[in-house]
């Protein structure tokens, strides 16, 4: 077997492992949400340092990531806010969807919650996802490739949580995400950006 093909191999092992610790995470639901979110991004974090692929990828961080971070943090929330207005006329079961991702937050105080998506939540997801799926699928298939690949299986993953609303979202923080972290070629912007929208969205402004 080739070094790709081992390298894409481990890549569909790790996605494997993903889809169940999603369908624990968002179905089955055996303790606190957002720990066990932790947790869950934890062990991809580990699984995908197994790969002979480096999946902190660096520059030297510069004041230009981190503004960017910031302002793309704030876009993304702008993408969602209109999305929701306008999702809410295309479909009927928007607001039970996102409110069940919302119920989540009665699973912990606010405070610990936004530690969690700052610290761990918002950055080891774009460890796993940027640094290390589309990382590896960029180096071997191109980098638009990879990027699209990378954004439609972040989706993909999430469609077993049977929630559509949450399947479109991962679909375009992926694209959104991916494609700063294609042009950039570091995690620092993106891993600022997820963060803040993260805490934006679920604890300071949510959209319901």
């Amino acid at each position: 077997m080739t070094e790709n093909k081992k390298s894409l191999a481990y890549i569909c092992f790790t996605l494997i492992l993903a889809s169940v610790l999603w369908y624990l995470l968002f179905v089955i639901k055996p303790f606190n949400f957002w720990i066990e979110m932790s947790i869950s991004i934890f062990i991809l974090i580990l699984a995908a340092s197994f790969s002979k692929n480096s999946i902190f990828v660096f520059k030297k961080i510069a004041l230009k990531d981190i503004l960017l971070g910031i302002f793309s943090a704030i876009v993304l929330y702008a993408i969602f806010y209109l999305g929701n207005i306008i999702s809410g006329y295309l479909f009927s079961f928007k607001d039970t969807e996102i409110l069940s991702i919302y119920n989540n937050k009665a699973q912990g105080n606010l405070k610990l919650i936004s530690l969690l998506l700052l610290l761990s939540i918002g950055p080891g997801e774009e460890i796993y996802w940027r640094g290390f799926i589309q990382t590896t699928l960029s180096r071997i298939l191109g980098e638009n490739k990879g990027y699209i690949l990378s954004a439609v299986l972040y989706a993909l993953v999430h469609i077993i949580t049977g929630n559509f609303m949450l399947v479109l979202a991962a679909l375009v923080c992926g694209l959104y995400l991916g494609w700063i972290y294609k042009r950039k070629q570091t995690l620092t912007p993106v891993i600022i950006s997820h963060a803040l929208w993260d805490l934006i969205i679920f604890v300071l402004f949510p959209l319901i």
